[in-house]
């Protein structure tokens, strides 16, 4: 017997009938010989946290953009939390933590540089709109390792595709990791604006806060430990409180912290340096690496401009704007 079948059988011996097995996954879309020492589910999260767009997200912006200070969310802080969250509901329910974990640092892989403001930007100028929850799945289905993708288990796939909204994914743990977004996002939002000064914590509403806590420790172990008690049969579930307190304290961010006129000041250049970027690519498609080049020839212009300018960091899109449309001094020589 193999490490792997060890390491299977145990999964068969603990995890709850509800767990999405690694035997039973549905599989890749290109056939690979099982490794002998990992089940699928983890040999797809190394896939995933040794691909190039993972780099990529400690360069990305989370809700501020370009915050001044060293303690603000990144993109891959967000991931490395949620994974952390999720991870700890997968436990303690029993479930499959391999998958959990896979589909938790996968799911944001597709995100644009300077946050849900490129989104935005993106959404706006891509013939048929951007998400980038579907951008995360083309990422690791085509874009990584030159074309070629990550060739991910059909149940990481779903669940990177379902963390955001609509469907729900097809497995426990997928759900584990779009509540476990929700829990993160929520509460290192919260503590990044009171880090900026633009929220004061007395500010939250306090039927919401009655009810998940104070401190955003008091209100990660609240939803955590009340989704715990709440979930059964294969159902990730909140209590109704905590579910109607956790709408109130989101309803709050939206109508305040999101559209600060501080905070989001910025987000008008991120949506002209978005804007210029694509406007140039597209009629000048040259301009973009050879790769990008195919996918132009293969799905169109637009289709190669849209996957490039959104696995851009942050810092690159800065400097390529900088490139082509700010003038340069002349070096003499």
């Amino acid at each position: 017997m193999t490490i792997r079948e060890e390491t299977e059988a145990i999964e068969r011996r603990t995890l709850s009938r509800y767990a999405t097995l690694s035997e039973n996954s549905l599989g890749r879309r290109t056939l690979l010989e099982d490794d002998p020492i990992r089940p699928c589910f983890q040999r797809d999260r190394d896939r995933i946290l040794h691909c190039k767009a993972f780099r990529r997200l400690k360069q990305k912006t989370q809700v501020f953009l370009s915050p001044e200070g060293d303690h603000y969310r990144t993109r891959l802080t967000h991931t490395l939390e949620v994974s952390q969250i999720a991870r700890t509901i997968s436990r303690a329910l029993r479930l499959n933590e391999d998958l959990t974990e896979a589909i938790a640092l996968g799911h944001d892989l597709g995100h644009t540089p300077f946050g849900h403001a490129g989104e935005r930007a993106l959404n706006r100028l891509c013939p048929g709109g951007f998400t980038h929850y579907r951008q995360s799945l083309r990422v690791v289905d085509y874009l990584e390792r030159d074309g070629q993708g990550l060739n991910l288990t059909w149940e990481v796939r779903n669940g990177i595709v379902t963390h955001t909204s609509g469907a729900w994914a097809r497995t426990p743990e997928g759900c584990v990791v779009r509540r476990a977004d929700h829990i993160a996002f929520l509460n290192h939002d919260i503590e990044d604006a009171i880090t900026a000064g633009v929220l004061d914590a007395r500010q939250l509403p306090p039927e919401a806060t009655a009810v998940l806590g104070a401190t955003k420790s008091q209100r990660i172990t609240t939803m955590i430990t009340d989704l715990i008690v709440h979930s059964g049969e294969g159902q990730i579930n909140f209590s109704p409180e905590v579910e109607a307190a956790y709408a109130i304290l989101k309803d709050f961010m939206y109508s305040t912290v999101y559209v600060d006129k501080e905070a989001k000041r910025e987000e008008k250049k991120v949506d002209k340096l978005i804007s210029e970027l694509y406007t140039r690519l597209s009629d000048e498609p040259a301009l973009m690496p050879n790769f990008y080049m195919q996918i132009a020839y293969n799905e169109g212009v637009d289709r190669a401009v849209t996957d490039y300018i959104s696995g851009m960091s942050d810092e690159f899109a800065t400097r390529l704007f900088e490139e082509l449309f700010v003038p340069q001094k002349w070096h003499v020589l």
